[in-house]
Protein backbone atom coordinates (compact mmCIF):
# COMPACT_ATOMS: atom_id res chain seq x y z
CA UNK A 1 0.00 0.00 0.00
CA UNK A 2 1.21 3.46 -0.98
CA UNK A 3 1.85 6.47 1.96
CA UNK A 4 -0.90 8.33 0.41
CA UNK A 5 -3.39 5.88 0.36
CA UNK A 6 -2.27 4.67 4.10
CA UNK A 7 -2.97 8.54 4.62
CA UNK A 8 -6.36 8.70 3.18
CA UNK A 9 -7.45 5.56 5.10
CA UNK A 10 -6.44 6.55 8.03
CA UNK A 11 -7.73 10.14 7.75
CA UNK A 12 -11.40 8.88 6.37
CA UNK A 13 -12.21 7.74 9.67
CA UNK A 14 -10.99 10.79 11.58
CA UNK A 15 -12.74 13.30 9.38
CA UNK A 16 -15.97 11.18 9.70
CA UNK A 17 -15.71 10.62 13.68
CA UNK A 18 -15.04 14.76 13.26
CA UNK A 19 -18.43 15.16 11.73
CA UNK A 20 -20.26 12.79 13.74
CA UNK A 21 -19.29 14.65 17.15
CA UNK A 22 -20.31 17.93 15.26
CA UNK A 23 -23.54 16.43 14.70
CA UNK A 24 -24.09 14.81 17.69
CA UNK A 25 -22.80 18.45 19.96
CA UNK A 26 -25.01 20.56 17.40
CA UNK A 27 -27.82 18.13 17.95
CA UNK A 28 -27.89 18.70 22.15
CA UNK A 29 -27.56 21.98 21.57
CA UNK A 30 -30.21 22.36 19.55
CA UNK A 31 -32.36 20.34 22.24
CA UNK A 32 -30.82 22.32 25.25
CA UNK A 33 -32.07 25.78 23.20
CA UNK A 34 -35.30 23.92 22.90
CA UNK A 35 -36.20 23.11 26.24
CA UNK A 36 -34.55 26.52 27.79
CA UNK A 37 -37.28 27.62 25.52
CA UNK A 38 -39.98 25.87 27.08
CA UNK A 39 -39.12 26.35 30.59
CA UNK A 40 -39.72 29.41 33.16
CA UNK A 41 -42.89 30.94 34.53
CA UNK A 42 -45.31 30.26 31.98
CA UNK A 43 -44.13 26.57 31.09
CA UNK A 44 -45.02 25.13 27.12
CA UNK A 45 -45.14 21.60 25.79
CA UNK A 46 -43.73 20.57 22.69
CA UNK A 47 -47.07 21.78 21.10
CA UNK A 48 -47.28 25.00 22.50
CA UNK A 49 -44.03 25.40 22.02
CA UNK A 50 -44.19 24.76 17.97
CA UNK A 51 -46.91 27.36 17.49
CA UNK A 52 -44.98 29.93 19.25
CA UNK A 53 -41.96 29.56 17.24
CA UNK A 54 -44.50 29.79 14.35
CA UNK A 55 -45.95 32.48 15.59
CA UNK A 56 -49.73 31.44 16.26
CA UNK A 57 -49.36 31.19 19.81
CA UNK A 58 -50.45 34.82 20.06
CA UNK A 59 -49.18 35.69 23.80
CA UNK A 60 -47.32 32.31 24.09
CA UNK A 61 -45.22 33.42 20.94
CA UNK A 62 -44.15 37.01 23.04
CA UNK A 63 -43.04 34.86 25.33
CA UNK A 64 -40.42 32.92 23.14
CA UNK A 65 -40.08 35.15 20.73
CA UNK A 66 -39.40 38.02 22.77
CA UNK A 67 -38.43 37.09 25.96
CA UNK A 68 -36.68 33.40 25.23
CA UNK A 69 -35.23 33.26 21.96
CA UNK A 70 -32.94 36.35 22.29
CA UNK A 71 -31.32 34.99 25.22
CA UNK A 72 -31.52 31.02 24.67
CA UNK A 73 -29.54 32.11 20.79
CA UNK A 74 -27.30 33.97 22.61
CA UNK A 75 -26.06 31.11 24.64
CA UNK A 76 -25.31 28.78 22.39
CA UNK A 77 -24.32 31.94 19.59
CA UNK A 78 -21.69 32.85 22.72
CA UNK A 79 -20.84 29.59 23.42
CA UNK A 80 -19.61 28.79 19.84
CA UNK A 81 -17.53 32.21 19.63
CA UNK A 82 -15.36 31.79 22.80
CA UNK A 83 -14.46 28.21 22.30
CA UNK A 84 -13.43 29.45 18.65
CA UNK A 85 -11.01 32.02 20.52
CA UNK A 86 -10.60 29.65 23.31
CA UNK A 87 -9.16 27.18 20.10
CA UNK A 88 -7.06 29.92 18.49
CA UNK A 89 -5.37 30.65 21.38
CA UNK A 90 -4.42 27.28 22.03
CA UNK A 91 -3.43 26.25 19.19
CA UNK A 92 -1.02 29.35 18.51
CA UNK A 93 0.34 29.20 21.83
CA UNK A 94 0.60 24.90 21.96
CA UNK A 95 -0.90 24.79 25.63
CA UNK A 96 -3.99 23.59 26.98
CA UNK A 97 -3.91 26.64 29.53
CA UNK A 98 -4.21 29.36 26.72
CA UNK A 99 -7.46 30.89 26.87
CA UNK A 100 -8.26 34.70 26.55
CA UNK A 101 -9.64 34.46 30.12
CA UNK A 102 -6.32 33.43 31.12
CA UNK A 103 -4.05 35.13 29.12
CA UNK A 104 -6.54 38.78 30.02
CA UNK A 105 -8.17 39.52 27.46
CA UNK A 106 -11.66 38.87 28.79
CA UNK A 107 -10.80 40.89 31.76
CA UNK A 108 -9.17 43.46 29.49
CA UNK A 109 -12.53 44.31 27.38
CA UNK A 110 -14.26 44.32 31.09
CA UNK A 111 -11.88 47.58 31.85
CA UNK A 112 -12.67 48.51 28.64
CA UNK A 113 -16.21 48.58 29.64
CA UNK A 114 -16.11 50.21 32.73
CA UNK A 115 -13.77 52.80 31.71
CA UNK A 116 -16.07 53.96 29.36
CA UNK A 117 -19.17 53.16 31.78
CA UNK A 118 -17.72 55.45 34.55
CA UNK A 119 -16.61 57.96 32.28
CA UNK A 120 -20.07 59.03 31.45
CA UNK A 121 -21.24 58.50 34.81
CA UNK A 122 -24.51 57.58 35.90
CA UNK A 123 -26.17 57.60 32.62
CA UNK A 124 -24.06 54.60 31.58
CA UNK A 125 -25.75 52.56 33.96
CA UNK A 126 -28.60 51.58 31.98
CA UNK A 127 -25.94 51.55 28.81
CA UNK A 128 -24.71 47.92 30.08
CA UNK A 129 -25.26 45.59 27.20
CA UNK A 130 -25.59 48.53 24.52
CA UNK A 131 -23.99 49.86 21.61
CA UNK A 132 -21.22 51.80 24.34
CA UNK A 133 -19.95 48.72 25.38
CA UNK A 134 -19.21 47.32 22.01
CA UNK A 135 -16.51 49.98 21.61
CA UNK A 136 -15.31 49.71 25.28
CA UNK A 137 -15.32 45.93 25.12
CA UNK A 138 -12.77 45.70 21.60
CA UNK A 139 -11.18 48.97 22.85
CA UNK A 140 -10.30 47.44 26.21
CA UNK A 141 -9.52 43.48 24.72
CA UNK A 142 -7.75 44.99 21.63
CA UNK A 143 -5.47 47.34 23.96
CA UNK A 144 -4.59 44.31 25.94
CA UNK A 145 -3.75 42.57 23.22
CA UNK A 146 -1.30 45.00 21.96
CA UNK A 147 0.15 45.15 25.66
CA UNK A 148 0.33 41.17 25.72
CA UNK A 149 1.74 40.59 22.69
CA UNK A 150 4.75 43.65 23.14
CA UNK A 151 5.78 42.33 26.19
CA UNK A 152 5.61 38.86 25.32
CA UNK A 153 7.08 39.25 21.54
CA UNK A 154 11.14 38.59 22.19
CA UNK A 155 12.92 36.72 19.50
CA UNK A 156 9.59 35.68 18.39
CA UNK A 157 6.43 34.67 20.29
CA UNK A 158 6.37 31.28 22.51
CA UNK A 159 3.06 29.88 23.75
CA UNK A 160 4.76 29.71 27.39
CA UNK A 161 5.79 33.50 27.51
CA UNK A 162 2.55 34.45 26.14
CA UNK A 163 0.21 32.69 29.11
CA UNK A 164 2.93 34.14 31.95
CA UNK A 165 2.80 37.89 30.58
CA UNK A 166 -1.30 37.55 30.24
CA UNK A 167 -1.94 35.76 33.78
CA UNK A 168 -0.03 38.83 35.15
CA UNK A 169 -1.84 41.56 33.02
CA UNK A 170 -4.73 40.00 33.76
CA UNK A 171 -4.11 39.80 37.77
CA UNK A 172 -2.95 43.46 37.23
CA UNK A 173 -6.45 44.64 35.49
CA UNK A 174 -8.35 42.83 37.93
CA UNK A 175 -7.11 45.12 40.81
CA UNK A 176 -7.65 48.11 38.22
CA UNK A 177 -11.04 46.85 38.06
CA UNK A 178 -12.07 46.81 41.66
CA UNK A 179 -10.23 50.23 42.20
CA UNK A 180 -12.67 51.57 40.04
CA UNK A 181 -15.48 50.19 41.19
CA UNK A 182 -14.66 51.05 44.71
CA UNK A 183 -14.82 54.91 43.53
CA UNK A 184 -17.77 54.82 41.06
CA UNK A 185 -21.52 55.56 42.31
CA UNK A 186 -23.29 52.42 44.56
CA UNK A 187 -26.28 52.15 41.52
CA UNK A 188 -23.18 52.62 39.05
CA UNK A 189 -20.92 49.91 40.45
CA UNK A 190 -23.33 47.96 41.23
CA UNK A 191 -24.88 47.28 37.62
CA UNK A 192 -21.23 46.94 36.96
CA UNK A 193 -20.63 44.74 39.20
CA UNK A 194 -23.44 42.30 38.22
CA UNK A 195 -22.92 42.52 34.28
CA UNK A 196 -19.28 41.34 35.34
CA UNK A 197 -20.42 38.01 36.68
CA UNK A 198 -21.50 37.25 32.98
CA UNK A 199 -24.75 36.97 32.82
CA UNK A 200 -27.21 36.98 30.09
CA UNK A 201 -30.41 37.70 31.65
CA UNK A 202 -30.55 41.67 30.15
CA UNK A 203 -30.08 40.00 26.49
CA UNK A 204 -32.50 41.03 23.82
CA UNK A 205 -33.36 41.71 20.45
CA UNK A 206 -31.99 45.43 19.99
CA UNK A 207 -29.07 44.92 21.85
CA UNK A 208 -28.23 41.02 20.58
CA UNK A 209 -28.21 41.84 17.08
CA UNK A 210 -25.36 44.37 16.67
CA UNK A 211 -23.24 41.55 18.38
CA UNK A 212 -24.59 38.72 16.23
CA UNK A 213 -23.46 40.70 13.01
CA UNK A 214 -20.08 41.47 13.84
CA UNK A 215 -20.00 37.38 14.91
CA UNK A 216 -20.92 37.03 11.60
CA UNK A 217 -18.78 38.61 10.30
CA UNK A 218 -15.73 37.08 11.94
CA UNK A 219 -16.58 33.43 10.52
CA UNK A 220 -15.32 34.33 6.99
CA UNK A 221 -12.40 35.79 8.54
CA UNK A 222 -11.68 32.46 10.77
CA UNK A 223 -12.34 30.55 7.65
CA UNK A 224 -9.39 31.91 5.40
CA UNK A 225 -7.32 32.05 8.52
CA UNK A 226 -7.39 28.54 8.76
CA UNK A 227 -4.89 27.39 6.60
CA UNK A 228 -2.36 29.58 8.42
CA UNK A 229 -3.46 27.97 11.82
CA UNK A 230 -2.51 24.70 10.21
CA UNK A 231 1.14 25.74 9.53
CA UNK A 232 1.62 27.38 12.38
CA UNK A 233 1.09 24.57 14.13
CA UNK A 234 3.58 22.16 12.77
CA UNK A 235 6.34 25.15 14.04
CA UNK A 236 7.30 28.68 13.05
CA UNK A 237 10.40 27.23 11.09
CA UNK A 238 8.25 24.70 9.25
CA UNK A 239 5.89 27.39 8.72
CA UNK A 240 8.51 29.63 7.49
CA UNK A 241 9.71 27.21 4.69
CA UNK A 242 6.17 26.87 3.41
CA UNK A 243 5.93 30.62 2.48
CA UNK A 244 4.11 31.89 5.58
CA UNK A 245 4.68 35.17 7.15
CA UNK A 246 4.71 33.75 10.56
CA UNK A 247 4.58 37.20 12.84
CA UNK A 248 1.90 38.60 10.30
CA UNK A 249 -0.12 35.79 10.14
CA UNK A 250 -0.02 35.44 14.39
CA UNK A 251 -0.99 38.99 14.99
CA UNK A 252 -4.26 38.42 12.35
CA UNK A 253 -5.37 35.44 13.96
CA UNK A 254 -4.70 37.38 17.40
CA UNK A 255 -6.46 39.97 16.05
CA UNK A 256 -9.53 37.94 15.05
CA UNK A 257 -9.81 35.85 18.76
CA UNK A 258 -9.27 38.89 20.66
CA UNK A 259 -12.74 40.35 18.54
CA UNK A 260 -14.43 37.00 19.11
CA UNK A 261 -14.26 37.37 22.97
CA UNK A 262 -14.79 40.90 23.37
CA UNK A 263 -18.07 40.94 20.91
CA UNK A 264 -19.57 38.49 23.80
CA UNK A 265 -17.97 40.25 26.62
CA UNK A 266 -19.97 43.62 25.43
CA UNK A 267 -23.05 41.91 26.26
CA UNK A 268 -22.97 39.70 28.13
CA UNK A 269 -19.91 40.18 30.84
CA UNK A 270 -16.87 38.22 30.84
CA UNK A 271 -17.77 34.32 30.84
CA UNK A 272 -15.39 32.53 32.33
CA UNK A 273 -13.41 29.12 31.19
CA UNK A 274 -15.90 27.63 28.16
CA UNK A 275 -12.73 29.03 25.84
CA UNK A 276 -10.10 27.03 28.18
CA UNK A 277 -12.39 24.12 28.55
CA UNK A 278 -14.15 23.22 24.98
CA UNK A 279 -11.51 23.02 22.83
CA UNK A 280 -10.06 20.58 24.61
CA UNK A 281 -13.25 18.54 24.95
CA UNK A 282 -13.81 18.92 21.69
CA UNK A 283 -10.19 17.32 21.04
CA UNK A 284 -10.90 14.48 23.20
CA UNK A 285 -13.36 13.46 20.90
CA UNK A 286 -12.96 13.89 17.86
CA UNK A 287 -9.39 11.86 18.58
CA UNK A 288 -7.36 13.58 15.95
CA UNK A 289 -4.56 15.61 15.70
CA UNK A 290 -4.90 19.46 16.59
CA UNK A 291 -7.70 21.36 18.17
CA UNK A 292 -10.92 20.72 15.53
CA UNK A 293 -12.59 24.00 15.34
CA UNK A 294 -16.22 22.76 14.10
CA UNK A 295 -16.18 20.50 17.04
CA UNK A 296 -14.93 23.53 19.69
CA UNK A 297 -17.97 25.65 18.31
CA UNK A 298 -20.01 23.01 19.09
CA UNK A 299 -18.72 22.10 22.38
CA UNK A 300 -18.94 25.56 23.31
CA UNK A 301 -22.63 25.74 22.42
CA UNK A 302 -23.46 22.82 24.18
CA UNK A 303 -21.38 23.95 27.59
CA UNK A 304 -22.64 27.73 27.84
CA UNK A 305 -26.40 26.73 26.39
CA UNK A 306 -26.34 23.92 29.33
CA UNK A 307 -24.86 26.36 32.06
CA UNK A 308 -27.47 29.18 31.49
CA UNK A 309 -29.95 26.19 31.82
CA UNK A 310 -28.48 24.96 34.93
CA UNK A 311 -28.46 28.96 35.70
CA UNK A 312 -32.12 29.69 35.30
CA UNK A 313 -34.16 26.66 36.07
CA UNK A 314 -31.91 23.89 37.82
CA UNK A 315 -30.50 25.92 40.93
CA UNK A 316 -33.12 26.97 43.89
CA UNK A 317 -31.90 30.80 43.05
CA UNK A 318 -31.40 31.74 39.49
CA UNK A 319 -27.54 32.44 39.61
CA UNK A 320 -25.78 34.33 36.17
CA UNK A 321 -24.27 32.30 34.24
CA UNK A 322 -20.86 32.73 34.79
CA UNK A 323 -21.49 31.93 38.21
CA UNK A 324 -21.87 27.97 36.76
CA UNK A 325 -19.13 28.58 33.98
CA UNK A 326 -16.77 29.46 36.96
CA UNK A 327 -17.53 26.33 39.44
CA UNK A 328 -17.74 23.60 36.16
CA UNK A 329 -14.26 25.24 35.02
CA UNK A 330 -12.60 25.52 37.91
CA UNK A 331 -13.55 21.30 38.45
CA UNK A 332 -12.38 20.64 34.54
CA UNK A 333 -8.78 22.84 35.72
CA UNK A 334 -8.21 20.60 38.61
CA UNK A 335 -8.66 17.86 36.54
CA UNK A 336 -6.19 18.97 33.74
CA UNK A 337 -4.19 20.21 36.34
CA UNK A 338 -3.79 16.94 38.24
CA UNK A 339 -3.57 14.70 35.18
CA UNK A 340 0.01 14.67 34.46
CA UNK A 341 0.54 13.70 37.77
CA UNK A 342 -2.10 10.74 38.03
CA UNK A 343 -0.46 9.54 34.48
CA UNK A 344 2.59 9.89 35.90
CA UNK A 345 1.77 8.12 39.37
CA UNK A 346 -0.02 5.23 37.82
CA UNK A 347 3.38 3.72 35.75
CA UNK A 348 6.03 4.11 37.90
CA UNK A 349 7.57 0.37 37.11
CA UNK A 350 7.24 1.30 33.24
CA UNK A 351 8.46 4.80 33.64
CA UNK A 352 11.86 3.09 36.32
CA UNK A 353 12.23 0.54 33.91
CA UNK A 354 13.20 3.04 30.85
CA UNK A 355 15.79 5.04 33.23
CA UNK A 356 16.97 1.66 34.55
Amino acid sequence: MSAPDASARTGTPRRRRHVLVCAVLTALALAITLVSLSRGDYPLDAGQLFEALTGRGDFASTIVLQWRLPRSLAAIVFGAALALSGAIFQTLTRNPLGSPDVLGFSTGAYTGVLVLTLAAGGAASGALGGAATIVGALAGGLGTAVVVYLLARRDGLQGFRLIVVGIGISAMLHAVNVWMLLQAQDEVAMAASMWGAGSLSLIDWPALLPVLGLLVLAVPALIVCVPLMAQLELGDDVATVHGVGVERSRRRILLLAVILVAAVTALSGPIAFVALSAPQLAKRLVRGTGIPLAASAAMGAVLLGGADLVAQHVLPTALPVGVVTIVLGGIYLVGLLLAPALQTRSTPGRYRQGHA
